[in-house]
């Protein structure tokens, strides 16, 4: 399904402030919040790097496709 992307940015936002205001009131700290953040970034980071290289390995298909060529 595809969202709007006004509508994506916004469910992101209100996503956000829900998570902070609950890690917040469950007592971590400002600084344990940013170390999550930073956390969550790296993983999303890795995520990208691998699917990027995926998309850059031909497939056994395209390299049969070529040998046979």
């Amino acid at each position: 399904m595809m969202v709007p992307s006004m509508l994506d940015n916004k469910a992101t936002k209100i996503l956000a402030k829900s998570l902070f205001k609950e890690l917040r009131g469950n007592g971590y700290t400002a600084n344990q919040v940013l170390g999550l953040t930073t956390e969550l970034i790296d993983l999303v980071t890795q995520d990208l790097r691998d699917a990027n290289a995926a998309a850059a390995q031909p497939s056994a298909a395209q390299e049969e496709a070529r040998a046979t060529a």
